[in-house]
């Protein structure tokens, strides 16, 4: 049977790219007082430079049951099986959410088959295994090969990123303030990835600069041991540092251009101004770094 790929916005998959490669972006959203706006329609840089001036960050929220539902619906129509890949649900409830939508379609149509993926990140961590299994599935592959490829290439990803401050943690109470005010007096700019499926630190160093030389150092590394099948420069807020750290320090090690893709503003608000790397090796390294799983 063909196989269906949905997904949710915070993989910050390009539109363009997931419409080509037939993936269904279900949106969450962002609350800001009486707007509430869809995450894929935001326009990256306005949404920051607006979020600079407020002192209460705007809050999100997820999809509900009936628009995970109705994209099921679609993605399982005239046969279809159908294959979501979904935020770690140690940073959303949307893949339980997906869970439940699920199993009301299956209650409309015993028939459908419908299986989920929890990526264990976010961003385009989370959007190269959609892409993965989409791109299994556009070769014709059954849903079990699609699964595997999905898996198989969460387990070669890793994420790195580093905020331009803690005031955004701070703000939205994701560090105490007295930690914040010790960061800034030492000028410490943590890098963060995903482990186990939640926000970790990777390392500390004194200065942005360190900062982007450490992930380009290990980016670096990552690729001589283990090669390289794709990278993303991500961002939050402007593009300019991002850009500048494609083509300085990342392209050169990749051999090639690199895209630069804005993270969605739903992971973004509660990070602020950063600039970060996804990428996925050649094989896979000694020691996973994805804690990707099939929601059974």
């Amino acid at each position: 049977m063909p196989v269906r790929v949905v997904t949710d916005s915070v993989a910050s998959i390009p539109a363009e790219e997931a419409r080509a490669a037939g993936i269904e972006v279900v949106t969450l959203y962002v609350n800001d007082g009486e707007r509430h706006e869809a995450d894929v329609d935001i326009e990256h840089e306005a949404f920051f430079r607006r979020l600079a001036d407020v002192r209460t960050l705007p809050t999100s929220s997820q999809p509900s049951i009936e628009a995970l539902a109705d994209a099921f619906r679609r993605a399982v129509a005239g046969g279809s099986h159908a294959l979501g890949v979904f935020i770690s649900s140690k940073m959303s409830g949307t893949i339980e959410t997906a869970r439940m939508a699920a199993e009301l379609v299956r209650a409309e149509d015993p028939g459908a088959r419908i299986e989920l993926i929890d990526s264990g990140s976010n961003s385009m961590q989370e959007g190269l295994v959609a892409i993965a299994a989409a791109t299994t599935a556009s070769a014709g592959a059954a849903i079990e090969a699609c699964i595997d490829a999905a898996l198989e290439t969460a387990r070669r990803t890793r994420y790195l990123f580093s905020p331009a401050s803690l005031e955004y943690l701070r703000r939205g109470g994701r560090i105490g303030s007295a930690s914040a005010l010790l960061g800034q007096l030492l000028q410490v700019k943590p890098i963060l990835t995903v482990q186990d499926g939640e926000t970790a630190t990777f390392a500390k160093v004194r200065t942005e600069k360190r900062a982007l030389a450490e992930m380009a150092r290990v980016f670096a590394e990552d690729v001589s041991r283990h090669g390289l099948r794709r990278a993303v420069v991500h961002y939050i807020g402007d593009a300019a540092p991002a850009v500048a750290f494609a083509r300085e320090s990342i392209e050169p090690v990749a051999g090639s251009a690199v895209e630069v893709v804005p993270v969605s503003a739903v992971i973004g608000l509660h990070v602020g101004p950063a600039v970060g790397i996804v990428y996925e090796t050649e094989r896979e390294p000694a020691r996973p770094v994805s804690s990707a799983h099939l929601l059974l």
